[in-house]
């Protein structure tokens, strides 16, 4: 599981969107970005079907999540 608080692009605020990780100042849960992409859709896409999230949200959350998985040297 990643941890979203070290990322700037993500906020995570009790009650809202039932504590999910979203995109700061959004609604637009972290998740929905992976399940989007999964399923085929472009960042592009994706930005345009929620216009309230930037491109340097998605391209932090993109990096953050990468770097998760990078295993220590």
């Amino acid at each position: 599981m990643t941890d979203w608080e070290s990322c700037p692009a993500v906020e995570n605020v009790p009650g809202r969107v039932s504590g999910a990780s979203v995109f700061s100042g959004t609604r637009v849960p972290v998740a929905a970005l992976f399940e989007n992409l999964a399923s085929g859709a472009t960042v592009e896409e994706f930005l345009d079907w929620f216009p309230g999230v930037e491109e340097w949200q998605v391209r932090a959350v993109l990096e953050h999540g990468a770097n998760s998985l990078r295993v220590p040297a």
